[in-house]
């Protein structure tokens, strides 16, 4: 038997970062790229190694980009630490698993640190695979959880968990992560909204700007967890924008809905510290007609575009800029 399972990039529509904050997001997925589980027994458990995981390099120039773009350790460590936190959570919750060995590997093509949750892809995948071959049942708002622990807890990188729900549930999703609520059921109201509500959208994204989640989002932890007034006010006006942004989806209003997302970049950019690159990029998306903002930490932006003349001036500007320019295709 052969284990397939698929993941796919998440882009969110209004209130990121808010996610991390107690906050609200409406955020969706789409299958122009996806990461790929394979998984089938064989006698001893293997990982296989994906073109990330490579040592052999053209030059010192093409290892740096390499480590530039998947850090040092590759995608390995994204499945042993996956394999890792399935088998403790069977473990304290009393599943049984049966005793046969697997071979996994793994594969993926969105677009690396660029904030389209390449990495949270990649585990859940993962993780779809292992629960297919151990016949376990996960519910979804703890998969998701699940898989956060994955990022946070096993490999110390920063991560909320917008990108794991909306990957889990997959589709268009509102999620509402309120303090009261997350500290008493241990996650979010999460609801799947009805994908003929979206928008024309584009994304655009380009490498050479891409960052980690946590070089992005800098100091503001730190500063919401003091009760700074500019983080905490940022965070509540994000959430609040998000239910506005609802309505305006409902109502299928998309010039309302593009202003809000354009207003969600401008609070952003005057809280956090930008690189010039992503801001240039909103610029001229917006010079062109659509409105612009960051689908997740940097390297990436998603807006409405109203027409056919307007994208098509997208792919120009932001094509001379050597950024790609999609139409995100809803899971």
């Amino acid at each position: 038997m052969i284990i397939r399972t698929q993941a796919y990039p998440r882009a969110a529509l209004i209130g990121n970062p808010s996610d991390g904050y107690f906050g609200k997001t409406i955020a969706f997925t789409f299958d122009n790229f996806r990461a790929e589980t394979t998984l089938f027994e064989s006698p001893e458990l293997e990982i296989q190694p994906s073109r990330r995981d490579g040592s052999l390099f053209e030059s010192l120039d093409a290892l740096a980009d390499d480590v530039r773009l998947f850090g040092y350790y590759g995608g390995i460590r994204l499945i042993k630490a996956a394999l890792k936190c399935f088998h403790a959570y069977c473990r304290e919750k009393g599943i049984q698993l049966h005793d046969r060995n697997f071979t996994i590997r793994y594969c993926s093509n969105i677009p690396n640190l660029v904030g389209l949750a390449g990495s949270s892809a990649i585990i859940t995948s993962c993780m779809r695979a292992v629960m297919a071959f151990y016949g376990v049942q996960i519910p979804k708002p703890q998969l998701a959880n699940l898989i956060r622990d994955v990022e946070n807890r096993e490999l110390g990188i920063a991560a909320g968990l917008q990108d794991r729900v909306a990957q889990v549930y997959q589709g268009l999703v509102y999620m509402d992560f309120n303090r009261e609520l997350m500290e008493r059921q241990g996650y979010g109201r999460y609801e799947s909204l009805d994908p003929s509500l979206m928008p024309p959208l584009y994304i655009a994204y380009r490498t050479d700007l891409s960052e980690g989640s946590e070089v992005f989002h800098n100091n503001i932890r730190e500063r919401f967890q003091r009760g700074d007034s500019e983080v905490v006010e940022a965070m509540r006006a994000w959430a609040e924008l998000t239910d506005k942004a609802r309505e305006a989806l409902e109502a299928r209003d998309y010039e309302r809905l593009g202003r809000m997302m354009d207003e969600n970049f401008d609070r952003r950019a005057r809280l956090y510290r930008l690189c010039e690159g992503n801001l240039r990029m909103v610029q001229v998306a917006r010079e062109a007609g659509a409105s612009a903002k960051f689908p997740g930490s940097g390297g990436a932006i998603v807006g409405i575009y109203p027409d056919e003349a307007v994208f098509e001036r997208l792919k120009e500007r932001l094509g001379a800029m050597q950024v790609e320019v999609i139409r995100p295709r809803l899971v």
